[in-house]
């Protein structure tokens, strides 16, 4: 092989060019939230993959998965830290991630889940400044050859076709279950 395909860079890298849109959506400076872009306009929601939305929080599938089905839930506004939700705000999310886990284990008969928050950059946040909750589903043996030998994942069916399915198992639970009214925060413990 000659020129650039014989290079050691060539034979080491999968080049995933797609994955830019990701990193140049990533940058608050501009006012490029994503989240925010999606909080602010529910006319919008099937393109910007909103599943459910709430008083104070909303879901949305993850436009970049690591995994099929990996979604997001955060607050509404544009708020860094859990220090800075109030208690119904909390709450509200943390009942629409066991909602949006219930219908991803029904619509994609997911084994089990990783759901975490990282925050700050330093802890893994690709937007620090807007706090959310990942879903993942996770299923026995997806640990195959293509993530481990080749970095790569394999998405099994499109955005919008999962997002239909994913709010198509939400009605058919009956999900989401919210509080019909957001309780007032408490003071003290």
């Amino acid at each position: 092989m000659s020129g650039e395909a014989s290079s050691p860079e060539w034979s080491r890298n999968i080049w995933a060019p797609w994955r830019m849109e990701y990193i140049e959506s990533l940058r608050e400076e501009d006012g490029g939230c994503f989240l925010c872009a999606a909080a602010g306009d529910p006319s919008a929601d099937d393109e910007n993959l909103v599943i459910w939305r709430g008083r104070g929080s909303f879901a949305v599938l993850n436009r970049f998965p690591y995994t099929g089905g990996h979604s997001l839930v955060s607050p509404l506004r544009h708020v860094g830290d859990l220090g800075d939700l109030d208690e119904p705000t909390v709450l509200e999310m943390m009942l629409m991630v066991r909602d949006v886990q219930r219908a991803l284990a029904k619509a994609l008969s997911a084994h089990g889940f990783n759901v975490g928050i990282n925050i700050g950059r330093c802890a893994g946040a690709g937007l620090p400044g807007h706090l959310h909750v990942h879903v993942v589903p996770r299923w026995n043996g997806d640990t195959n050859f293509m993530p481990v030998f080749g970095g790569v994942r394999v998405i099994p069916t499109t955005l919008a076709r999962l997002l239909e399915e994913v709010r198509q198992a939400g009605r058919h639970l009956g999900l989401p279950k919210l509080p019909a009214q957001t309780p007032e925060p408490r003071d003290g413990p």
